[in-house]
């Protein structure tokens, strides 16, 4: 996902800036800070949302120093903000506190060099908060946790907090997680721990919960009685890139289902929180990935389906097949492409399936929600040229976030023919929404102590014991996935999932 450098909205009014703090990223050299994380930090910088005080502290292996750190940040974040421009009073008030410690992860003299960094800063400002963010592979998360633990950095008292930030993926199976979640939690309480998923920082997602129950006109509805079912889609137009010898140890079904697709599932079907505080908010969410239908072994092969892309056209360019990208296995049986079935065993959702696919190499990049309502009786219609359609509520995550409705409508003319309509709804256009980066929203809830979009270790948990027996059914049948042309709309086996049940996915194109 490209960063997005726009001129970002002033803060609303009355938004509080984030406390003083030492934002320390390790694995500062790589992709993930000079394309997201920084972007990020300068959209808060530009709306005032980050204290004068504020430190961004680079720790890697990488030879830099802090003038060199600080150029790096910079031509990166004015190469990718070239067409709209960069605010460069803002840039300079960031810059100003962009710091750099070389060290390697595994030795005890990196977080020595480190405590004392932050002791200083401590005894100069008379504050100790500090965010450490793990923007590293994910072979070094329970290290580093354990070695910030061991040098007492993770210890909080009355001068500061101290929190720590794990970027996905969060295990590779149930007992990777379950292990992962231990050994984070032995450094650090889960009230410290903040594990990052950036689908939930995006204005839309946060949006469904407001869409759903701040509008009497659809709660009502959503439910069992009114929608037929559900759609969730997350395509993707690019290939696996440089990342090929990670992704073909992972695979779509880890890579996307049990954090992004579950956690959109759980904003669209979970229950009225009592409140929006942080654990009311992610325990109604965790019911419902607790409530969905354990798989057994006879039912993965006709509930889950998955592919590979083969050579073809995306977006007018060639690409080679999945199996002749770099350091992927020439004999590789990953799936680039996975599509299930699901459905939620509760009174709300029974009886409703929840479709739910994602892919690499398709036709279009498009994330979102489709609930299609039960078809409204056809008795008045019965001499029109065209019965109704179904009602379709369609919201938008990206890249053109927004909401549209279906509704019929009579057709001009002498007969009574049936057409449809959309009500189109476009965040940028409304409210002149500026796109980012997805991280702002979960950045500043990290530094303000705001953990609702962040996942506890029981929804990470939960999220893997639903997908273990597809895992499981694939490694006794290590049968090779589906191949589907590169810039299509997937294989032909995910449509005939939806077929059986009388359904088509909406289309791609």
């Amino acid at each position: 996902m490209a960063a997005l450098i726009s001129p970002s909205p002033a803060a609303p009014a009355g938004t509080p800036p984030a406390p003083p703090c030492s934002f320390v990223i390790f694995g500062a050299s790589g992709d993930l800070t000079s394309r997201l994380l920084t972007p990020a930090l300068y959209h808060l910088m530009r709306e005032g949302l980050l204290d004068p005080g504020f430190e961004i502290l680079g720790v890697d292996r990488v030879e830099h120093d802090d003038a060199s750190f600080r150029k790096a940040l910079g031509e990166a974040l004015h190469t990718l903000g070239a067409r709209n421009g960069i605010d460069e009073a803002a840039w300079d008030r960031l810059a100003a506190g962009i710091r750099y410690l070389q060290g390697d992860f595994a030795d005890p003299e990196t977080y020595r060099r480190l405590a004392g960094h932050l002791a200083q800063r401590a005894e100069a400002g008379g504050q100790a908060n500090a965010v450490f963010y793990l923007a590293v592979a994910p072979r070094f998360f329970a290290p580093i946790a354990a070695a910030l633990s061991s040098a007492g950095l993770l210890t909080e008292n009355d001068k500061g907090f101290r929190r720590l930030v794990v970027e996905k993926p969060f295990g590779t199976d149930l007992a990777s997680a379950r292990e992962l979640n231990a050994r984070l939690l032995a450094a650090a309480s889960e009230t410290q721990i903040y594990r990052i998923d950036h689908y939930l920082g995006k204005e839309t997602v946060q949006n469904i919960m407001a869409f759903r129950f701040g509008n009497g006109i659809f709660e009502p509805l959503w439910n069992r009685d009114h929608i037929e079912h559900v759609q969730i889609t997350a395509a993707e137009t690019v290939g696996v890139e440089r990342r090929g010898r990670f992704y073909d140890a992972t695979g779509a079904l880890r890579d996307m289902v049990p954090n992004h697709l579950f956690q959109l599932l759980a904003m669209t079907a979970m229950e009225a929180p009592n409140s929006f505080a942080a654990d009311a908010v992610r325990t109604e969410k965790t019911k419902v990935i607790e409530a969905l239908h354990n798989l057994s072994p006879e039912e993965v092969p006709r509930m889950v389906v998955r592919g590979e892309y083969d050579a073809g056209t995306v977006l007018g360019k060639p690409r080679a097949a999945y199996r002749q990208e770099p350091d992927v296995a020439p004999d590789s049986r990953t799936e680039t492409y996975v599509a299930l079935k699901a459905t939620i065993d509760n009174w709300r959702w029974s009886g409703v399936p929840f479709y739910l696919r994602t892919g690499k190499s398709l036709a279009v990049r498009r994330t979102e929600i489709a609930i299609q309502f039960k078809r409204a009786p056809a008795v008045l219609f019965r001499e029109a040229v065209d019965g109704p359609t179904p009602n379709l509520l369609v919201i938008r995550i990206q890249p053109d976030e927004g909401i549209s409705l279906r509704f019929a409508a009579k057709v001009p003319g002498r007969e009574m023919r049936l057409g449809h309509v959309e009500m189109d709804f476009r965040y940028a256009e409304y409210f002149q929404a500026e796109p980012q980066t997805g991280y702002e929203t979960l950045i500043y809830d990290c530094l303000t102590g705001d953990p609702t979009l962040f996942q506890r270790a029981d929804n990470i948990e939960t999220g893997w014991a639903e997908v273990q027996p597809i895992l499981d059914h694939w490694a006794a049948h290590p049968e090779a996935p589906q191949l589907y042309a590169a810039g299509s709309d997937g294989p032909a086996c995910a449509d005939e999932l939806l077929a059986r049940d009388g359904y088509k996915w909406l289309p791609l194109t």
